[in-house]
């Protein structure tokens, strides 16, 4: 990390200098820990410029021009989530940074740091990567700037962007470019992007199809269309009114067809349209999603800019997935297992949150649409073995001082879909299914919970181990069908709280979020109590959910509500949704169309909550309990034709007095309590189906008690 250091080892160069924006922590969990002793253990001198003053050139000059690259990410989180909250609000600190210090970061830092890495050494070869750069590979919605940006490839001019796992590209590139091959020449690498000129192809066995031609099922050389998915084959019914993007006439698909013999190329809507039509933007963002699967995903391409100065960025298709052997050697490197030194006793509270837990796993093949897991690790597991899991364990046991026998987690994206995959080979690389569980779990998908219960068995019986729990959000569908992982779960491994997702309980944003329903996690709740109730522990569940998804209206909200009231449950912190870049829910918030269907001018609309009252509002009903929310809550009910909800009885949200609001007798404010009147408010909300006002639900249950027969304990999600 300084000049002082590369002399004690007596290098007068590196071959590689990450940029991070996160603090250096030497741990298998942060990517630049991972990525550094990666390429040291392939020979290579590595430097880490953490968290530099971006201000300047100057603090990017601190370890000299790298020989080979410079490697740049903004850290494991995003640089504008790290940064604001879901109301655009900046947070005021930051655990990736010693003493949780704010601001220590850019806004959009892939961009800044190689545009100042640029300015330092204008003749050094960039690469970008990391979930930032991953996740803005193409033209996408930004959420904080509300409009659609290009690729972070122009505007960061780097050379090249890696995305997703990135260990076989990095590897590879690195090697090459020490062999003297120029960075400008290296476009055969899986799970990297680039520019180049309006209509460059690889060689001549290649060939370019339009995104727009392939409007129908079918089948292309083992890739087939962007829009086809397995269970779409048997062609169900298009909903009523629908229309493909274009009416494509039979001898052009054919002839689309046998010009795709070859290895294609899928042209993708241009910038400039994704920008100017919200229906070509919900198309570009369903083709790329169904272009995910590494097994038979083609490469993409998409023009940046018109005229003479248009350039393409080109999509290499997905890396394969790392089998169980290389996945052990990439985190039984040699880490420190703790942070930089110069850090001093700075407390870095990410470090903190993971030094006792292990990643056991890669991907999720969920496909919720709000996360953005799949979009950068891919949809397909990929686990560690069980020795490698183990010396883990052992290793933090014997080399963290502070450590007292209790690790925090074994999981990853999610903690129970450790070595489950699709039953046949053949099956999983031609499947063009988004989710493997929704709308139900698929046939073809192993959902043997085995292996991970011998894991965890194993893990606990290791000396100086006295506990293993679970910090890893559970997939709870999954889990009830393996009752004995249940038992073994609750049993031994939840240290009182267990966290789970259902997000909502009403079909509509269930199934914009690819969600299964609420009678699941029900089912799950009942197994939990059970089990705890045979273990003789009192331990409660942490549900989560989300407030104003796309596909949500404020009767939803309300009847989440309702049922966190019947439950007992009294969420303090909160989530409201946050587009983040090529989400599928953020193409919902921002093109009100839904790609998981095929899209057209007159497909299926998705209201969202977009204005900022509508947002307030949504989040407040999740915190119904909170007297600061009664006055929004009672004046959308009211707007709704809810005053059913409104009062002192067990079937009401909100009291018809506000707390420590006077009611003047005969005054304005005492006659609209007493009415039941208010102001009306704009939302996104309706009163029935039918039109009418809806009618009471019971709540008797508002007061139930937790387990152990007192007050439901808060359930607190970080914001």
């Amino acid at each position: 990390m300084s000049r002082a250091e590369m002399k004690a080892l007596g290098w007068d160069e590196c071959d590689v200098v990450l940029i991070t924006g996160d603090a250096y922590l030497d741990h298998p969990s942060f990517g630049m820990a991972l990525v550094g002793r990666l390429l040291e253990a392939q020979g290579f001198r590595v430097g880490i410029l953490s968290q530099p003053d971006w201000k300047s050139a100057e603090p990017f000059r601190a370890l000299g021009k790298p020989r080979l690259f410079f490697g740049i990410t903004a850290g494991n989180m995003d640089s504008m989530v790290n940064r604001y909250t879901s109301d655009r609000k900046i947070r005021s600190d930051d655990a990736y940074t010693p003493g949780a210090e704010a601001g220590k970061r850019p806004d959009r830092a892939v961009t800044v740091y190689a545009q100042r890495a640029r300015e330092a050494f204008p003749d050094a070869n960039i690469v970008i990567g990391s979930i930032e750069a991953s996740l803005r590979r193409i033209a996408h919605y930004d959420y904080w700037s509300d409009k659609v940006r290009r690729s972070v490839l122009p505007d960061s001019k780097a050379d090249l962007l890696i995305f997703g796992n990135a260990e076989r590209a990095l590897v590879d590139l690195t090697h090459r470019l020490a062999a003297g091959e120029p960075i400008e020449s290296i476009r055969d690498l899986r799970g990297t992007a680039f520019m180049v000129k309006p209509g460059w192809l690889p060689n001549d066995e290649w060939s370019e199809i339009d995104s727009l031609t392939l409007d129908r099922p079918g089948h292309i050389d083992a890739h087939p269309d962007p829009y086809a998915m397995e269970a779409e084959k048997a062609a169900a019914p298009a909903a009523e009114g629908a229309q493909p993007v274009r009416i494509v006439p039979a001898a052009e698909r054919v002839a689309a067809r046998k010009a795709a013999r070859g290895k294609t190329v899928v042209r993708m809507p241009s910038y400039e349209a994704v920008v100017a039509d919200p229906v070509m933007y919900a198309h570009a963002s369903r083709v790329f999603h169904l272009e995910s699967n590494p097994g038979n995903a083609r490469a993409l391409v998409q023009a940046h800019g018109e005229g003479p100065g248009r350039r393409d960025v080109w999509l290499n298709p997905p890396p394969l997935p790392l089998t169980t052997p290389e996945m052990d050697f990439v985190y039984g490197l040699s880490y420190a297992r703790k942070p930089h030194p110069s850090y001093g006793d700075a407390r870095i509270p990410a470090w903190d949150m993971i030094k006792f837990s292990i990643n056991i796993m890669r991907g999720c093949f969920g496909g919720c649409t709000f996360c953005s897991i799949t979009e950068h690790e891919g949809r397909i597991i990929q686990s560690r073995s069980e020795e490698s899991i183990l010396h883990e364990i052992e290793e933090i046991r014997d080399k963290t001082p502070d450590f007292k026998g209790h690790i925090t987690d074994l999981g990853g994206p999610t903690a129970n879909m450790y070595r489950m995959a699709c039953k046949d080979k053949k099956i999983e690389t031609s499947c063009r299914r988004l989710s493997c569980v929704y709308p139900g779990i698929c046939e073809n998908l192993k959902t043997d919970h085995a292996p991970l219960i011998s894991l965890y068995r194993k893990a606990r019986e290791l000396p100086g181990v006295k506990r293993v729990t679970i910090g890893s959000g559970l997939r709870y569908d999954l889990a009830v069908r393996s009752p004995e992982y249940v038992k073994e779960l609750v049993t031994h491994h939840v240290s009182g709280l267990l966290k789970i997702a259902p997000e909502h309980t009403e079909e509509g944003p269930l199934s914009k979020m690819m969600k299964p329903g609420i009678g699941t996690y029900e089912k799950f709740a009942e197994m939990f109590e059970k089990y705890s109730a045979q273990a003789g522990k009192k331990q409660h569940l942490v549900p989560y959910f989300i407030a104003a998804h796309p596909g949500t209206t404020d009767e939803d909200m309300v009847n989440l509500a309702l049922w966190l009231k019947r439950q007992g449950f009294k969420p303090d912190q909160v989530q409201t949704f946050m587009p983040t870049p090529m989400a599928m829910a953020t193409t919902m918030y921002h093109s009100r169309r839904n790609p998981l269907r095929k899209v057209s001018a007159d497909s299926e609309i998705v209201e969202t909550a977009r204005a900022g009252k509508v947002r307030k509002l949504h989040k407040a009903l999740l915190r119904w309990h909170d007297p600061e929310n009664w006055p929004l809550i009672r004046e959308a009910l009211q707007h709704m034709g809810r005053n059913d909800l409104i009062g002192n009885g067990s079937n009401c949200l909100v009291p018809r007095h506000q707390p420590g609001v006077p009611l003047a007798a005969g005054g304005p404010q005492a006659a609209a309590h007493r009415s039941g009147a208010g102001s009306r408010v704009t939302t996104v909300g309706k009163a029935s189906r039918d039109g009418q006002p809806s009618k009471a639900r019971p709540c008797s249950r508002s007061s139930r008690p937790a387990a152990d027969g007192k007050p439901a304990r808060t359930a607190k999600r970080r914001a």
